[in-house]
């Protein structure tokens, strides 16, 4: 199969004004074949979010391209352009409570999307919302109550029942695990990995967590300060990353075996992640890199193929 979503250069900028600009996304490239799950990782203030947010048409492209089946989405959307893209793209909120609409009722809130863009009967309507309802593990009578009467894994259930209902093709999941306890967490886990079989979806799967992202995940992205730092099988990064931000960025995930974590010399990343306000030239984590290099203050390495691995790292340590 190709790829469903080529991301090429995109870049987006956010302007605060007396020529200062927040470099949430700096020309960042990226292929998410069909079927294909694709792990996003990296602290929080990378730009994960924004990316699957810039790509989905929520917040405008300062440049670059987004293209869907070979086909090129618009700079800034319109309605209509929504209209026509919410059945092909949808996206799975990091809080699943401010995402739901407190004064709307479960039924409403699932059932809207069918709603704006079918013509069918409201019986249809009510038909399909029990259906996903029963998918997300919850239950019919579920329908006529409001989002504050559920669980925080209750409620993300119901954003995947909303998102879902439309049988789109391509989902971002923008942490939908990070604010559930952990035995929630796999269950969601879980049930979006049935979807992903039943309905052929493809996911771009953002998270913390880089266990749960390996497990989860075809291939594992790890994106720094706006672009991405290495890229390859979710195995192969796991276990053998080659950038040194991906390095301590495993090596500070805790196991879950606590023998083994008892034992463990854990990595933990030195300072805080730079502001992205106008980025300096030179790789982004050269200031906290431990195998720095003179070169790397001045010189912004490429994300480029690594000689006989299936890799894309952007390090002049090993491009």
């Amino acid at each position: 199969m190709g790829d469903l979503i080529e991301v090429r250069a995109l870049t987006r900028f956010f302007d605060l004004g007396g020529n200062q600009f927040v470099h949430a996304v700096d020309k960042l490239s990226l292929t998410i074949g069909e079927r294909e799950i694709v792990g996003l990782v990296g602290e929080s203030g990378s730009g994960k979010s924004t990316l699957g947010k810039t790509i989905l048409g929520l917040y405008d492209k300062t440049d670059g391209e987004v293209i869907y089946r070979g086909g090129v989405l618009p700079q800034k959307y319109r309605p209509t352009d929504f209209q026509q893209l919410a059945t092909k793209m949808q996206m799975i909120f990091q809080d699943p409570y401010s995402s739901l609409n407190p004064r709307m009722t479960v039924g409403e809130i699932i059932g809207e999307g069918l709603r704006l863009h079918f013509n069918i009967s409201e019986s249809d309507v009510k038909e399909q919302v029990v259906d996903w309802l029963q998918k997300v593990g919850l239950q019919a009578d579920h329908m006529s109550r409001y989002p504050h009467e559920f669980s925080g894994g209750q409620r993300q259930r119901i954003g995947i029942a909303r998102a879902l209902i439309l049988e789109p093709e391509f989902v971002v999941c923008d942490e939908p695990i990070s604010a559930l306890d952990v035995s929630v967490q796999a269950q969601v886990v879980n049930l979006l990995g049935e979807l992903k079989e039943t309905m052929g979806l493809t996911l771009l799967f953002i998270a913390h967590d880089l266990s749960m992202v390996r497990y989860v995940s075809d291939r594992m992205a790890v994106m720094y300060l706006g672009s991405l730092a290495e890229l390859g099988k979710a195995n192969d990064v796991y276990f053998n990353p080659k950038h040194p931000y991906t390095e301590v960025l495993v090596g500070s995930n805790p196991e879950p075996d606590p023998e083994f974590e008892k034992g463990r010399v854990s990595t933990s990343i030195q300072g805080e992640i730079p502001s992205p306000v106008n980025v300096q030239s030179g790789c982004r984590f050269a200031n906290r890199c431990p195998k720095v290099l003179g070169v790397c203050r001045e010189k912004t390495p490429e994300l480029v193929p690594m000689k006989g691995e299936d890799r894309l790292v952007a390090c002049h340590l090993v491009s």
